[in-house]
C-alpha cells in the first residue's frame, strides 16, 4: 500500500471537524463500560427496536469511534483497558481458572491517576482478581464497590449474594449486603463519589456486570420489552443473517437491562450538569466484547468469544466539551489500549518511564492533528487453556484488511492446522468474503506480523500463573474460591475439582475451614498444601469443617482441598484461612 493510496483513503476520516479549545483545569474522567452489550445493542447502531436515549446522547455530543476493539472476552478487555497493554503481558489470559487474575506489578490507569492527585472510584465488576494484592483496592482505587469473580451469579459470590437484586458486593474489601438493582446501586454509588469529590478531580469507574447473564432485568424495563415482537424478521437483514429461531424471552430481558443501563447513563450525566462538571469532565462509553447470544448485532459476524468483528468490535463515546466538539466520528482503527494513553495525554500526566504501553493516546484523531498518523496492526486472540498457542484464534486488523484464524477457543488442546482468512474491510466490513487465495503476500506479511506480537507479548514475563498472596496483614482471613482454581476437572459442577496457586507469605499457624455443599453421605475432607496433609470425618448434611492451628510453611504452593465420598474426590465450594497471632 503506497503512503498516496493511504492519504487519498483517509482525507475525510473525521467527519466533524472538532473546535479545539483553550487549556483548562486537568479533565474528570467518568469511564463507563458494560458487559456482553454488543455493537447492536444501541438505537444509535441502527436497533429498531430497543431504546437508547441517553446513550445516543453521549455518541451524539461526543464523538464516536466507528471501527473500535476490545478482546473477544471480558478480562482480557479489562486488563487492557486499565493498563494500555495488551493483556498478554499483564497474566490475564482467560476469564476463570486463575486465567482473569492480574500481576499486581501492572501500573494501572487508577494508580497514575491516583499519585498525580485523583481521586478514584470503582463500582461494579473489576475481575482482575479477589484476592491481595490483586483487588482494585491495591490497585490504585481509593474506593471500591464491586461483585466478585466475573459476574454476580458465579463461583465467587459469598452465600446469599448471587442475585442482581440485594446483592453481596465488596466495598473496600469488605462483604456488605446492599438492597436494590446492582446497576442501580453502582450508579448510585458513583453519584456520591463524584458529589464527594465535585471541588477536586476525580477517576469513576462505573462497570456494569449487566446485560451478562444470568439475565435478570428490572421488572418494569422487562415488560416493556416482552410485549413486543423480537423475532428475527423484525430486525435489518444486512450482513449476516441471524441463526435459529429467536430466543425472544431472553432478548426482551437483555433489552431490559440495556434499557436500565441507559436510565442510569442518564442519571450520570444529569448529574455532572447538576454540578457544572459536564465541560471539564471527559467520559468515555464502551462495552467489553459482542453480545453473548443471537440477536441483532448490526450485520457483524459472530458474536462474543470469536475473533471475527461480532466478538471483537464494540462502540467507543468519548465526550470532552471543554476540549473538543462533538458530532463527529473517527474511522481509523482504535482498541481497548488507547484508553490509558489517551487519558494520560488528556490529564497531562506522563507515564512512568519504566512502563511500557501498547496503545496510542488518540487525542490528535479528536482533534483534528493526525495528519501524521501513524499506520499500524491491532492483535486479538482468545481461547481456553492456561497457555495461549500461536495462530489460535486471533485475528490481525489493520486500517485497511483484516487477517483471522478463528479456530479455535474450546478448551481441548488445538492441533488444527491454521486456516488463514483475509477481508477488504474497507469494502467488505461485514466480512463476508475471503480474498486470502487472492493475497497469498499480504497473508504472509500479517502472518508475520502476528507471529511477532505473539513472540513479543508472550515473552514479556511468559504465562506461570499469577499467586493470591496469603497471610498478609491486608487480608485476613484470605478466601480462596472456585473462580480461580485451577486443573483439568477445575469446574463450577458439583463433582468440579481444582487447587490453587499461593503464595505463603507468612509461615505460621492457621485455621483452615472447608465450606462446601450439604454432604450427602458420610466422607473425608482433605487439606493439602506442600507437605501438609491433614483430613477429617464429616457427617451426612454438613457444610462446613475447620482444621484448627495447622503450621503452614513460607513460600508458592499448589493449595487442595477435597471431599472423598463413595470414593470419588470432589472439590470444596469455599477455602477459609485465618492467620493465627503469634
Amino acid at each position: 500500500m503506497t503512503a498516496l493510496l493511504f492519504a487519498a483513503f483517509f482525507c475525510g476520516f473525521f467527519l466533524a471537524s472538532p473546535i479545539i479549545l483553550a487549556k483548562s483545569p486537568r479533565p474528570n474522567v467518568v469511564l463507563i463500560i458494560t458487559d456482553d452489550q454488543g455493537y447492536g445493542d444501541l438505537s444509535l447502531h441502527g436497533n429498531p427496536v430497543l431504546r437508547t436515549p441517553n446513550l445516543d446522547r453521549l455518541g451524539r455530543e461526543g464523538v464516536r469511534f466507528e471501527h473500535f476493539y476490545v478482546s473477544p472476552v471480558c478480562a482480557p478487555t479489562r486488563a487492557s483497558l486499565l493498563t494500555g497493554r495488551y493483556n498478554y503481558r499483564t497474566g490475564v489470559t482467560d476469564t476463570f481458572k486463575g486465567r482473569a487474575l492480574m500481576h499486581p506489578d501492572e501500573t494501572t490507569l487508577a494508580e497514575t491517576l491516583r499519585r498525580a492527585g485523583y481521586h478514584t472510584g470503582i463500582f461494579g465488576k473489576w475481575h482482575l482478581g479477589d484476592n491481595y494484592p490483586l483487588r482494585p483496592m491495591d490497585q490504585g482505587f481509593e474506593e471500591s464497590l464491586v461483585h466478585l469473580g466475573g459476574g454476580i451469579g458465579q463461583p465467587s459470590d459469598p452465600p446469599g449474594g448471587t442475585n442482581y437484586v440485594d446483592p453481596i458486593l465488596q466495598h473496600n474489601g469488605r462483604l456488605v449486603k446492599k438492597i436494590g438493582y446492582c446497576s442501580d446501586i453502582y450508579t448510585d454509588a458513583a453519584i456520591n463519589f463524584i458529589t464527594h469529590h465535585q471541588g477536586e478531580t476525580f477517576f469513576a469507574y462505573v462497570a456494569f456486570n449487566a446485560p451478562h447473564t444470568p439475565l435478570i432485568a428490572p421488572l418494569a424495563s422487562y415488560e416493556a420489552y416482552r410485549k413486543l415482537d423480537l423475532a428475527h424478521d423484525q430486525f435489518p437483514t444486512n450482513g449476516h443473517p441471524l441463526t435459529g429461531e429467536a430466543d425472544q424471552d431472553a432478548i426482551a430481558k437483555v433489552y431490559g437491562m440495556v434499557s436500565n443501563i441507559d436510565d442510569n447513563v442518564g442519571r450520570l450525566l444529569a448529574k455532572l450538569d447538576e454540578l457544572n462538571l459536564t465541560d471539564n469532565t471527559i467520559v468515555i462509553f464502551l462495552t467489553d466484547n459482542g453480545p453473548q447470544s443471537v440477536r441483532y448485532n448490526a450485520g457483524l459476524r459472530a458474536r462474543k468469544g470469536s475473533v471475527y468483528e461480532g466478538g471483537i468490535r464494540v462502540p467507543f463515546f468519548i465526550r470532552w466539551p471543554a476540549r473538543f466538539s462533538g458530532g463527529g466520528t473517527v474511522d481509523r482503527i482504535a482498541a481497548h489500549i488507547d484508553v490509558m494513553p489517551t487519558l494520560l495525554e488528556a490529564c497531562r500526566i506522563r507515564k512512568s518511564r519504566w512502563v511500557k504501553l501498547d496503545g496510542l493516546s488518540l487525542l490528535p484523531l479528536l482533534e483534528g492533528r493526525a495528519a501524521d498518523w501513524p499506520e499500524r496492526t491491532l492483535y486479538f486472540q482468545w481461547h481456553r487453556g492456561d497457555t495461549p498457542e500461536l495462530f489460535r484464534a486471533f485475528a490481525a486488523r489493520s486500517d485497511l484488511y483484516k487477517l483471522v484464524q478463528p479456530e479455535t477457543a474450546a478448551e481441548a488442546n488445538w492441533n488444527a492446522r491454521p486456516v488463514f482468512q483475509l477481508f477488504d474491510m474497507i469494502n467488505d466490513p461485514l466480512e463476508t468474503h475471503d480474498i486470502a487465495l487472492e493475497h497469498p503476500v499480504l497473508v504472509e506479511q500479517m502472518r508475520r506480523g502476528y507471529e511477532r506480537w505473539f513472540k513479543d507479548v508472550g515473552g514479556t514475563r511468559g504465562f506461570n500463573p499469577v499467586r493470591i498472596h496469603v497471610g498478609t496483614p491486608q487480608e485476613n482471613p484470605t478466601t480462596l474460591t472456585r473462580q480461580d482454581w485451577r486443573g483439568p476437572r477445575a469446574e463450577w459442577t458439583p463433582t468440579g475439582l481444582g487447587y490453587w496457586e499461593i503464595d505463603m507469605r507468612h509461615a505460621g499457624n492457621y485455621d483452615v475451614t472447608l465450606r462446601f455443599s450439604p454432604v450427602k453421605a458420610a466422607s473425608t475432607a482433605h487439606f493439602e498444601l506442600r507437605n501438609v496433609q491433614v483430613e477429617t470425618t464429616v457427617a451426612v448434611g454438613a457444610t462446613t469443617c475447620t482444621f484448627p492451628s495447622v503450621g503452614l510453611p513460607k513460600g508458592v504452593a499448589r493449595l487442595r482441598a477435597w471431599l472423598s465420598p463413595g470414593g470419588t474426590n470432589v472439590g470444596v465450594n469455599f477455602v477459609d484461612l485465618t492467620r493465627l497471632k503469634e
